[in-house]
């Protein structure tokens, strides 16, 4: 979800598990005997499973490519310190005749994504405690995103866009939904930038046996608004009561904090919404699951 597309973009460089085994024979050859077989083929890149421990993650397209450089820089510094796995790099790859981008191995990571196993409604304080440890103050050199993270009134008008492709389409999109996203543009941004995942809906995180397991896909991590991320308490838990625990987890938030989330759940679920319908229908469920839940409130 990195673009404002209302389809997924098209692979621009193919690559399949032959050509994987060939990119893993000439730059880690005590890899390339393991199993490999495709996995999923995303927005944005190629995951090869990779024998039972490991996997290995492409760009399907340029804009993926610097993406995924992203991850390989600032993946390893966080991993550390956050209170669930996230997939650092345990292998490099670099560009070849063959393959035009920089790629990575990675280390599999078990679990269910959460759209097709939801989290148990005692995860919300363990959702909150992640996000507490990930926002924190970024080095200067830490990179920015340009349709995560800023001013929403930055994305008002893709927003609009998307509103207009869904009208007649659900009524989920109602008085009381852009009320919410009216009381979003207004709050100033008074949270100081902060590391933040960019993306954080539910085929991000996986699940196992109810409790979260791990946190992939971040490719859209950069320094911005916390409020970003925020938005998942909506998109992964369910129930009122996980919310809750979730932000008293999470710590002090201000009015201005907490609208501003609001209103990144309700672009994150429209964005979902119109994508589904356009080419993605497991996005169909995440959206409607979002904006449902935003309207009732924290």
């Amino acid at each position: 979800m990195t673009t404002m597309a209302s389809s997924t973009p098209r692979a621009e460089v193919l690559i399949d598990a032959e050509g994987v085994r060939a990119l893993l024979a000439e730059q880690h050859p005590d890899l390339a005997d393991l199993p490999i077989r495709l996995a999923a083929s995303g927005w944005d890149n190629l995951m090869f499973r990779l024998g039972d421990r490991l996997s290995v993650r492409l760009p399907r397209r340029a804009v993926a490519a610097r993406l995924l450089e992203t991850e390989q820089r600032w993946l390893p510094e966080l991993a550390g310190r956050l209170p669930l796995p996230i997939p650092a790099p345990v292998r490099i790859g670099r560009a070849t005749a063959q393959f035009p981008w920089a790629w990575s191995v990675l280390p599999w990571l078990p679990g269910t994504p959460a759209d097709l196993e939801p989290p148990s409604d005692d995860e919300g304080a363990r959702w909150g405690e992640f996000l507490r440890a990930l926002h924190v103050p970024v080095p200067a050199e830490a990179p920015r995103n340009p349709v995560r993270g800023g001013p929403l009134a930055d994305r008002a008008d893709a927003f609009a866009t998307r509103i207009g492709r869904l009208e007649g389409k659900t009524d989920l999109v109602n008085d009381a939904l852009l009320a919410v996203w009216d009381r979003a543009l207004a709050a100033p941004i008074d949270a100081a930038p902060a590391w933040m995942h960019g993306d954080p809906h539910a085929q991000n995180v996986l699940v196992e046996a109810g409790a979260f397991s791990a946190v992939v896909d971040w490719g859209d991590m950069a320094a911005g608004d916390p409020a970003t991320d925020l938005a998942s308490i909506w998109m992964l838990l369910g129930s009122a009561r996980a919310r809750h625990r979730a932000f008293g987890a999470y710590g002090p938030c201000s009015a201005a904090t907490l609208a501003r989330a609001r209103g990144w759940a309700v672009l994150f679920g429209v964005t979902l919404l119109d994508i589904g319908l356009s080419d993605t229908p497991r996005f169909i469920a995440m959206g409607e699951r979002t904006l449902r839940r935003v309207v009732e409130g924290p």
